[in-house]
């Protein structure tokens, strides 16, 4: 017997609301096919025209719950079904459009209660393989804690612990980029499902330093320049609410301004790809899958490794309107494809976007392309690499340090060093929305640092598609 296909749990002939079915549990799909349907009941919402036969097949790992369901003469419900008391209902994971989730349940009749209760054990059985689920919804979000830890944040030649906690993803932010990345939508019960069910997606964080002073951790995105500018300029706004961007973003652009430095990278390996190979990432990744292998197969311990002498860095110099440093697509509801459409999420990779000076009309042709299908890399005076680490030196000597920085305020130059051209003298790096008090940073991305409950975008895919089989595609060895 070719051990390919799943292998027959249980087998019976139920009853649901529409009519009767054959449903099969096998060790890793639950599935179930229409025999006859009712074909005229409007009291209970079936309508006159027949429902034609279909097969129904959703993964165990995506069953909720079971539980049994009580009815009697006094429920309504069709004919068929009180003919059926014993009862029990699967909740399960249904796909809705643009990568929604929901939860929907099915009902499933029967007249002998032995049979019930053994499909609610069986099933119930299979959901207590499922080993990656949480205990309980208690989440934490600090994955960083812990001495050892607290070593690393200040020691780069200490590589960061690997968190083994799963952390939620964030459908609070101001762009929800993070979910749109991992997951496809900022949809809170999508986000819920992907945590109750024990998805898991692991993904890379880069560590920010100025000099050997750890200042933050990146999970999405570093900005120099136009970014930088935006949100600096917004927090002085922020009265205005979530309009400050997009205010901001006009006056940064009309303002537009440039700014002068050296950027320094060590360039990924070759087998790594490249941030415009088209090749994005999506559920179960293979380029992310080969670094997990490679990571797995290493014999030095985690965290123990030190940081490698022999590092190529390249060197840049120029006048930049922005430098942005993805450690993922940055995608979000005004750019669907992000910053930077195939960056992947555990690669141990970011991607390095330059923005050399330019016209106002070539950079607005350039963000403009950040909410189309053109490739917007393809400019003159904008280049992308992929790259391991990353620093950056301004050509003006900084003025904000974390010593002249007042609590309550924001890393803004005084007019005495700010200067009234286009080349201005500093501007400011944003970290997944947040100022750094430094211009002078350097930065090193830690493949997989944390893992987040999500499962990565899916491809889009047919009913039951995601499957890989479905039952009528083989054989299948009953238990009995």
């Amino acid at each position: 017997m070719d051990n390919q296909y799943p292998r027959c749990i249980l087998s019976s002939q139920l009853f649901h609301k529409y009519g009767g079915v054959h449903v099969t549990l096998y060790n890793d799909i639950l599935t179930w096919k229409d025999v006859w349907t009712i074909t005229n009941n409007r009291s209970y919402g079936i309508g006159s025209k027949p429902q034609p036969a279909s097969i129904h097949a959703y993964q165990v790992r995506e069953i909720v719950a079971v539980h049994k369901t009580y009815i009697n003469d006094q429920t309504k419900a069709a004919k068929h079904l009180l003919q059926n008391p014993y009862a029990f209902t699967v909740f399960y994971v249904r796909r809705m459009k643009q990568h929604q989730w929901q939860c929907d349940e099915m009902a499933f009749h029967c007249s002998d209660q032995d049979l019930c209760e053994r499909w609610i054990q069986a099933i119930n059985d299979q959901l207590s393989l499922q080993t990656d689920r949480p205990k309980s919804l208690l989440v934490y979000v600090n994955p960083f804690g812990g001495k050892r830890q607290g070593k690393c944040i200040y020691d780069q030649k200490v590589a960061p612990l690997f968190s083994r906690a799963c952390i939620s993803t964030d459908v609070i932010g101001s762009t929800d980029c993070t979910c749109f990345a991992t997951v496809g939508t900022n949809d809170a019960v999508t986000s819920a499902l992907h945590i109750i069910i024990g998805d898991s997606q692991p993904m890379d964080v880069c560590s920010v330093y100025h000099g050997d002073t750890f200042l933050r951790y990146s999970v999405t995105l570093l900005g120099y320049g136009f970014y930088g500018d935006i949100l600096s300029d917004s927090e002085q706004k922020r009265w205005l609410g979530p309009a400050r961007y997009n205010l901001s973003g006009v006056k940064t652009f009309l303002t537009h301004n440039y700014y002068e430095g050296t950027v320094s990278f060590v360039p990924a390996e070759d087998d790594m790809g490249s941030p415009r190979d088209k090749e994005p990432c999506r559920s179960g990744c293979c380029v992310c899958q080969r670094k997990a292998s490679l990571k797995a197969s290493q014999s030095d311990v985690p965290g123990e490794k030190e940081t490698c002498d022999t590092d190529n860095w390249t060197e840049i110099c120029g006048k930049f309107i922005a430098i942005n440093v993805a450690t993922m697509s940055c995608a979000s509801p005004q750019s669907w494809k992000g910053l930077s459409p195939s960056a992947h999420l555990a690669d141990g990779t970011a991607d390095l976007i330059l923005v050399r000076e330019c016209s106002r009309l070539d950079f607005f042709k350039h963000l403009l392309r950040h909410t189309n299908k053109e490739d917007q890399f393809d400019h003159s005076f904008v280049e992308v690499h992929r790259v391991r680490k990353f620093r950056f030196q301004p050509s003006h000597q900084e003025t904000v340090s974390l010593e002249d920085m007042k609590p309550d305020s924001s890393p803004i130059c005084s007019e005495a060093t700010r200067c009234h051209c286009h080349d201005c003298a500093c501007s400011h790096w944003t970290c997944d929305g947040e100022i750094l008090p430094h211009v002078d940073i350097q930065a090193s991305v830690q493949c997989q640092l944390i893992t987040l409950f999500a499962r990565g975008i899916e491809e889009t895919h047919g009913p039951g598609e995601h499957l890989g089989w479905l039952p009528e595609a083989g054989p299948h060895q009953s238990a009995g």
